[in-house]
């Protein structure tokens, strides 16, 4: 007897989830979010997202820093569809109206309890193999950064919010959660 066949979903389904349900692609496999951050997030993401758009401008860069909502087509395809808490795109040609197609360059996750294993294990896997540059985990309920470097010479270090965190894709550049919450 054969196993029963997958469902294999695509963006159409998440385009027509019922308002208010959020939902991720990977694969072809839906993974519900929670319908609202907490504020802990919310503040994490906005502090993190302004730090980082103001080094990009004092600096002429020409990447955009982007926070969700905001759609990432992955892998240029049917399959996959995230929304990463922030996403640094240094190709102008990747962004549309509808989001970005293709991997941002950096991507950061704000880790809630509901999360954590999407954060930490499947998108971990996913964002390395789609050609995402650096990715980190900002953990708010243990306090540490977990960050990963894709390159020729891949990399991870985990940091707490106390410590200047280096950014890969920006030498000389670091980030300090701890001081940002103050």
């Amino acid at each position: 007897m054969p196993l029963p066949k997958a469902e294999t979903y695509t963006l159409e389904d998440i385009y027509n989830l019922p308002d208010g349900e959020r939902a991720e692609l990977i694969d072809g496999q839906i993974y519900y979010m929670a319908p609202t951050p907490s504020r802990t997030h919310q503040k994490l993401s906005l502090k993190i997202s302004n730090k980082i758009d103001t080094y990009i401008t004092e600096h002429n860069g020409k990447c955009e820093v982007v926070a969700a909502p905001f759609a990432v087509f992955l892998n240029k395809d049917e399959f996959n569809y995230v929304e990463p808490d922030i996403s640094v795109i240094c190709d102008p040609d990747k962004l549309n109206d509808k989001g970005c197609n293709g991997a941002p360059d950096w991507i950061i996750e704000i880790v809630s309890p509901s999360s954590k294993r999407m954060d930490y294990l499947t998108k971990l896997l996913k964002y390395r193999t789609a050609g995402v540059r650096e990715y980190w985990i900002v953990n708010p309920m243990q306090k540490q950064v977990t960050t990963y470097f894709f390159g020729e010479q891949e990399n991870a270090d985990q940091y707490s919010f106390d410590d200047d965190v280096p950014v890969g894709i920006y030498p000389g550049f670091t980030i300090n959660i701890g001081e940002l919450l103050k």
